[in-house]
């Protein structure tokens, strides 16, 4: 079976990712997933919530995100190549902000096609959309800024300052429709 195409939209916390998700997933062309691992850590939160009403994970032990961080996002990895496996494209939606992240998924996924973007927009724009939404931590995207924007293996990079998410995501398509290799995340 052919492996599924994976969209992997890497940018800070309020870059835009999202939306342009959700403009490729509106599209007609071709037929896209999104996995966003707010949505994995949403989900586990649900089902801790729902079985075990009378527990705090905040409150019960420090460090909770320590804790559960890695396994997480382990099986949203695994749930990537998962999806890739089984021939569905995929949109992924999250913020890699360190080497060992990077290197994780490049090991897990190098041999899968991926088109790695970055989506990039300057640090004061990231200020001005955290203060409107009110559901970020003012000084979260600055604060991932410097590490997520260090990679050089972006095959493509869109500018959510200068282009509209609909803009975004015909760049994205135009670039899969031209043939061009997915080099950015190969060993």
């Amino acid at each position: 079976m052919k492996r599924g195409l994976i969209v992997f939209l890497n940018g800070t916390s309020s870059s835009g990712k999202t939306s342009i998700s959700m403009e490729l997933i509106n599209q007609k062309e071709i037929m896209f997933y999104h996995l966003s691992i707010d949505d994995f850590f949403g989900q586990y939160k649900d089902f801790i919530h729902n079985n075990f009403p009378d527990i705090d994970l905040t409150r019960e032990v420090a460090n909770v995100g320590k804790i559960l961080l890695d396994p997480i996002i382990s099986v949203y990895y695994a749930t990537i190549k998962l999806f890739s496996e089984m021939g569905l494209n995929v949109i992924v939606d999250k913020v890699i902000d360190n080497d060992k992240r990077f290197n994780d998924y490049r090991n897990l996924l190098s041999d899968h096609p991926t088109l790695f973007v970055g989506v990039l927009c300057s640090k004061e724009e990231l200020t001005r959309r955290e203060q409107i939404r009110g559901d970020r931590q003012i000084g979260l995207a600055n604060s991932q800024y410097d590490q997520v924007y260090s990679f050089n293996e972006y095959d493509l990079k869109v500018n959510t300052e200068e282009l509209s998410p609909t803009e975004c995501a015909e760049k994205i398509l135009s670039f899969i429709k031209s043939g061009q290799d997915y080099s950015g995340l190969r060993i």
